[in-house]
């Protein structure tokens, strides 16, 4: 029996040690692998493909990057500046958590406590981003808000997650809704915080939608632009730690003027993304760029900052356009008109802006207009009545409002008249109704000539008496001798 033990245990410990053995040939073919992929390779073949807003006529030609896809947006307007494969679907990786605190900014209040669960802090990996939160503890939103911007703490992500709709799989749904609304189109999320998932993807221009709306908010770009957190202990949290930001353009690692926020990302397959915002001379810009490699996305997105700024300006539709406003105020104002002296009665919105290059100036710009406007526009411009929507080279490059003036809104509510709607005449249809008015004027006259000379002309009869009358008086006047 005590051989059949020792053979048995001899047997055992050399399976498992046959186990072992492969496991550790079967990880280090894998780490072998692993090191021959030649990043820097990959991210050089990245670097020649096609930039796909340098075929725009007349725009400026951007700078190569090498960024799977890339993309700069003025976050006014809208309008892409830089155009590099922007609708491809890739991995965000903690980018996602610009959603996931967008949607907790708009849900709940910053006082709010955030308490955590086991879910939120067992679902992610040990070995993951996190900020070392434990089961029961609670913090404010406005920690935990820090501690997703600046620490990229995955659990946060979930515990956030929680307290605004119950539950990660809940919130995830909203996510993706918002998402949907928003204009994307190529993004569906799995997770609140970007965890590898083959079904949780977005593009850099569907990411530019959601960071314009993040960086709308000013609590949310103080956030974002946060180097560095310091979370004290309190009764819910006993630590005291520091919270260092990653992102080189936010801690002034690489200096650059104008930073608003941003958030960094990696994972294996994601490779580094990178969300960063900035403004400058009025312009505001979102640049986004997926699968680079260190620190190449942060290089790469100065170098399309300069770009931007460098060749495009903002331009004031008010100040600049004169094609379909006329210049003589007269045309719309009347000393004499219902409300009195109201002033011009239309201009174009002052706030209205639109996105140039800086070589070009507005009348090389298409416009056109609309008069069916958005329940939001309306809510947005009260008085608007038309806006008008322009391109450049078939590029959206922003639109202009055009709006009742203060003057003749103001009058209006004095006199408790009524605002007066424009009425549009299909100009056809006038031409039609001017023919035809003078057709019947023409008649009318004609008929009048005739009338009129009818009335005051002499009739035959009339005629044959006279001259009866005139032979007679000859005959008697040849009668008189002297």
């Amino acid at each position: 029996n005590s051989f059949n033990r020792k053979r048995n245990n001899f047997i055992y410990k050399s399976f498992l040690c046959a186990v072992a053995f492969f496991l550790t040939v079967t990880s280090l073919s894998i780490s072998a692998h692993a090191e021959t992929v030649d990043y820097a390779a990959l991210a050089q073949e990245r670097k020649a493909l096609p930039i796909q807003s340098n075929d725009i006529a007349n725009w400026p030609e951007g700078p190569e990057v090498s960024a799977e896809s890339a993309i700069v947006m003025e976050a006014e307007t809208g309008t892409i500046l830089y155009a590099k494969n922007i609708h491809e679907e890739l991995y965000p990786a903690s980018t996602t958590k610009i959603m996931t605190c967008l949607l907790a900014a708009e849900n709940a209040s910053l006082s709010d406590n955030i308490t955590f669960s086991n879910d939120a802090v067992f679902s992610v990996p040990n070995d993951g981003s996190s900020i070392g939160m434990d089961v029961g503890q609670s913090i404010t939103l406005e920690q935990a808000l820090y501690g997703i911007m600046v620490g990229s703490a995955n659990e946060v992500a979930n515990a956030v997650a929680e307290h605004v709709s119950g539950s990660i799989d809940d919130f995830v749904k909203l996510m993706n809704d918002t998402a949907k609304s928003l204009g994307c189109t190529n993004t569906h999320f799995a997770n609140t915080n970007g965890l590898q998932d083959d079904n949780h993807y977005t593009s850099v221009y569907d990411l530019a939608l959601i960071s314009k709306e993040f960086f709308s908010n000013e609590l949310l770009c103080k956030v974002g632009n946060t180097p560095r957190y310091h979370f004290e202990p309190t009764a819910t949290q006993p630590d005291d730690f520091y919270l260092n930001n990653k992102h080189k353009l936010i801690t002034g690692e690489i200096a650059y003027d104008g930073i608003v926020g941003g958030k960094t990302g990696y994972t294996d397959q994601a490779r580094e993304t990178l969300v960063t915002c900035a403004e400058k001379n009025g312009m505001k810009l979102i640049c986004v760029v997926f699968m680079e490699e260190s620190p190449t996305q942060f290089t790469d997105t100065v170098t399309l900052f300069d770009y931007a700024f460098n060749n495009f300006h903002l331009v004031n539709v008010a100040d600049e356009e004169t094609r379909y406003m006329p210049d003589d105020s007269l045309f719309f104002e009347s000393d004499h008109d219902v409300f009195g002296k109201s002033g011009t009665i239309l201009k174009l919105d002052d706030s209205s802006v639109i996105v140039l290059p800086k070589t070009s100036q507005i009348t090389e710009a298409d416009y056109e207009v609309t008069y069916d406007l958005s329940d939001e526009e309306k809510a947005e411009y009260p008085t608007g009545i038309a806006k008008v929507d322009y391109t450049y080279h078939d590029v959206a490059i922003g639109n202009a409002m055009i709006c009742y003036s203060e003057n003749a809104a103001a009058k209006g509510e004095e006199t408790n008249t009524p605002t007066i709607k424009p009425i549009y005449i299909n100009v056809k249809i006038l031409f039609i109704i001017a023919a035809v008015f003078v057709l019947i004027m023409t008649i009318i006259g004609t008929s009048s000539s005739k009338t009129v000379r009818n009335r005051k002309g002499i009739s035959r009869s009339d005629r044959i008496r006279y001259n009866r009358r005139k032979r007679e008086f000859n005959k008697s006047n040849k009668k008189i001798k002297f």
